[in-house]
This record gives structure tokens, C-alpha cells and sequence, in this order.
């Protein structure tokens, strides 16, 4: 398998290996920090194929590396594998969950990690064939939806002596990633009061839910005085068990966000003394727990470049009239208006709409620009060069962490775009073997970005993993 058509050739011929690792993963859907059966299959199969296995990785039971190889340059391959909670889904075009509120794949991460495994063993047979000097690294990575894993990884040094890092995620179309995403805060306040009859003896109660509302009250004000891009979101965890009982116990939970880390810290800081404001008003006391935090990316547009002129090689992916009909079924499932304005919020051009199914390849459409979401590659891409690839695994335009994305994650859309990507991910890892002016650039360009600030964990010392999300 001297050449990079044979690798891609090598994936292709092993798809239906890798389709049911995948497939598997995509039928018993794990939330975040409890893929024990995903993170289990993909160690195992790794290391029935010599590829040395580290467990426990950041202080997280379902967080390993696989590193097979010898010397430089150090290649990381970052997967992921949780699900989301309440989007169980069955295979078909048409909304209709397997389990009533259980988890499903909305996010498509059962084929996200299961391409960067194939691709580190097609990396394996390259590199055995060729002779060439160099360690290939898979990451099984959990958490990504709470922004956890890669954070409480990189706290621990798991990525420090990497050369460059490669990862990828589905999409509605094929390309490679020159923008950004935002920082984020996650973190809960939970309030402790006094109960009371709520009729009888009021006076006497001081409510943990008093301090909850108003201290939302106050984080809603704050929107008129944050950056244009920062968002804040928060949802009531718990607001107490009865309406005639004063609540001595109720919590919230927030996501903070801004273009970058160090906003993101001075937003933080403000919520912080909104939340001691509500807990002085409603005299109760406030305890803060921090659940992670992440940066925002730090992209590398040379390797986005040498995964672009992969995607150029590999050429389009082809997809049927039966798969463009099955996407278009689920297309038209969600209310009138929602591909449109998922593709306006992107600054994406409208006629990206005229077919369900898109499998050109398109040049980094993003660069310059912040999305609106979050993720903790952000922290990889801090420490070394780091680039996201995306490939078409669902219908144009339709909203992540939705059903429609778990309808394709089995079948044959998701499986292309899958393969596809696994190929994308090979040949640019195997340039990075191949030639070292490649890997020269994207360090070159990662030491200028990064100005010899080192990257600081956000996570405050001693920090303890998050329990599991909710099932």
C-alpha cells in the first residue's frame, strides 16, 4: 500500500468492518461520560491489532488512547462516541423514536470516532508497508456534548507531545474548517434556603427558588451589556418538589459563551456576582459547581488546506436518487423555514437548498468567521496544530442535535460520509508522514497564532470529572 489511492483503497475495501462497529455503537446510544460499551468495543478492536491501550485517561473511565509505532513525527487521531439524551430515533426518513425520551445519535458522534479508528489502522498498514518512522494515536474521547472530555484530558497532559492532531465531524457538506467556535463556561449554582408551609408559615421559608428565578432575572439583564457573539443559556434543574412547600434546595445550570477564553472568563466572573446577589436578596446560601470549561478554536489553515487537496483526490461523494429521496423525506419532516435558517445563520448561500443531499467538495466557507456552537477540540487546537474536517452524513440545512441526523447515522448516507471521512483523515495524516515541510507550516503557523502563550487548563485545580448526563 505504497501509494495514498491504496490507502483510500485499503478503507474502502474494509467499509463494511468499520460500518459495524459504527452501526453498533449507533444501536446501544451512551450519554456523556457513560459510553462504557462504545469506548470498550473501540479499545478492544484496536488492540487486537497491536495497538497499545491506555484506559482512564484524565481521571475518565471511558477515555483511552490507542498508539501503535515508533519515533516522530506523533499523529493524533481525536474520536468521539456520546450520545445525546432524549433523541432515540429509528432508522427511516420520519420521525419516530425507538425508546420514548432515550438517548440517540443527533450529533453523529457512533460514526465520528468509529472514522478516526479506521483511519489510524489504514495509518497502521501504511506505515508497516512503507517503513517509515513514525507513532500513529487514536483518542477515544467522551463528553464532547458537555464539553468535558478532550479538557479533562488535555489537564493531564494527554496531548502535549503530539505533532499535529486530526479530527473531523459529519455535516451537511464536505470541507475542512478555517474558522472558529466559541469558548464556553459550564458550570451550576445550586441554592440552599429554608423550607416552610408555603400557606401556613411563609414568613419563615427562604427559597432556593426565589434566588434561582432572580438570579436568572439578573443573567437576562446582563445580555444587554455582553460582546455581540456571547451567549448565555440555563436551564432550572431543580425547582423544588411541591408548589405548597418552600423550596430549601434548587439549582441551575449555565452555559457560558464568547468568542474568546478570556471574555468568557470576565462574563463568568459577572454571573458569579449575580448569583451572590440572588442568594444575598433571598438570604440563602450559593454553592458553585464547575463542570468544565473550553477555548475557543484555534484553527490551522495550513492543514485545512492539506486536507482540502485530500478531499480534491478522493473527488465527490456520490450519492443515489433513493438516498437523495430519503433525505429529502426528512428534509421535509421539520416545520417550513428551518433549513432556510440554518443555512442563513451560517451566511451560507440559499442555493445550497436545491438538493437534500450535497457531496461536493467545498472550499473552508467559514474562515473569519465564529460558530455559534462549542467544542473541546477547541483546547487540543491550543496545544498543537489542530484541523476539523466535515463530509455530508445528513440532509442540508437541518438542525444539529436533532432527530433527522440519528435517521442517517445507520444507513447508507452516514455510512459514506463516514468512510469518506475516515479517507480524508488517512491521506492528510499521510502527508504529514510523508513530507515535513507540511508538518513545518502548520507548526510554523500554530507558534505565530499562539504567540508563546502556553495553554492553561480552564479547569480550576483539583477538579473532579462531572458525574454521567442523564439517560
Amino acid at each position: 500500500m505504497p501509494t495514498k489511492q491504496e490507502l483510500a483503497d485499503w478503507l474502502d475495501e474494509r467499509q463494511e468492518r468499520f460500518t459495524a462497529i459504527s452501526d453498533a455503537i449507533w444501536a446501544r446510544p451512551e450519554v456523556a461520560l457513560g459510553e462504557e460499551a462504545a469506548c470498550a468495543l473501540q479499545a478492544e478492536t484496536l488492540a487486537a491489532e497491536g495497538f497499545a491501550i491506555t484506559r482512564d485517561v484524565g481521571g475518565l473511565p471511558t477515555a483511552f488512547v490507542a498508539e501503535w509505532g515508533a519515533g516522530r513525527p506523533i499523529i493524533g487521531l481525536l474520536g468521539e462516541y456520546d450520545a445525546l439524551p432524549g433523541l432515540s430515533q429509528r432508522s427511516q426518513p420520519t420521525q419516530d423514536p425507538i425508546v420514548a425520551e432515550g438517548p440517540g445519535h443527533g450529533c453523529g458522534h457512533n460514526l465520528l470516532g468509529t472514522a478516526g479508528l479506521a483511519a489510524a489502522l489504514a495509518l497502521q498498514a501504511w506505515l508497516r508497508e512503507t517503513g517509515r518512522p513514525g507513532t500513529v494515536r487514536y483518542y477515544g474521547c467522551p463528553a464532547e456534548e458537555t464539553i468535558v472530555g478532550k479538557v479533562f484530558m488535555a489537564r493531564d497532559g494527554a496531548f502535549d507531545d503530539l505533532d499535529a492532531a486530526l479530527t473531523w465531524h459529519p455535516w451537511w457538506f464536505n470541507s475542512a474548517s478555517k474558522g472558529s467556535f466559541l469558548a464556553v463556561d459550564n458550570l451550576k449554582f445550586r441554592f440552599r434556603g429554608q423550607t416552610a408551609h408555603a400557606a401556613a408559615q411563609p414568613e419563615q421559608g427562604r427559597s432556593a427558588l426565589d434566588a434561582v428565578e432572580l438570579m436568572n432575572v439578573g443573567a437576562n439583564f446582563l445580555r444587554e451589556h455582553m460582546p455581540e457573539k456571547a451567549r448565555i443559556h440555563y436551564v432550572i434543574t431543580n425547582g423544588g418538589g411541591a408548589p405548597n412547600v418552600v423550596p430549601d434546595e434548587a439549582e441551575v445550570w449555565y452555559f457560558v459563551r464568547a468568542p474568546e477564553r478570556g471574555q468568557v472568563e470576565a462574563l463568568t466572573a459577572r454571573v458569579r456576582k449575580i448569583a451572590e446577589g440572588a442568594a444575598l436578596m433571598t438570604e440563602t446560601a450559593v454553592e458553585e459547581h464547575y463542570q468544565c470549561g473550553a477555548y475557543n478554536v484555534l484553527p490551522n489553515r495550513a492543514l485545512a488546506d492539506l486536507a482540502l487537496a485530500a478531499m480534491g483526490e478522493l473527488g465527490p461523494i456520490a450519492f443515489t436518487d433513493a438516498e437523495q429521496d430519503y433525505a429529502q423525506r426528512i428534509a421535509d419532516g421539520y416545520p417550513a423555514g428551518t433549513r432556510e435558517a440554518g443555512i442563513r445563520s451560517l451566511d451560507l448561500p440559499l442555493d445550497f437548498l436545491e438538493r437534500a443531499l450535497d457531496g461536493a467538495v467545498h472550499p473552508a466557507l467559514d474562515e473569519g468567521k465564529v460558530q455559534p456552537g462549542s467544542t473541546d477540540v477547541a483546547d487540543v487546537s491550543w496545544i498543537t496544530p489542530t484541523v476539523q474536517v466535515m463530509t455530508t452524513c445528513w440532509p442540508m440545512g437541518i438542525p444539529g442535535h436533532s432527530w433527522g441526523i440519528v435517521a442517517t447515522g445507520a444507513m447508507s448516507i452516514g455510512h459514506k460520509g463516514m468512510l469518506y471521512a475516515a479517507q480524508t483523515l488517512a491521506l492528510t495524516a499521510a502527508d504529514l508522514f510523508s513530507d515535513p515541510a507540511h508538518l513545518a507550516r502548520a507548526r510554523a503557523e500554530f507558534a505565530a497564532a499562539t504567540g508563546g502563550r502556553p495553554y492553561r487548563s480552564p479547569l480550576p485545580a483539583g477538579a473532579a470529572p462531572p458525574a454521567p448526563a442523564r439517560r
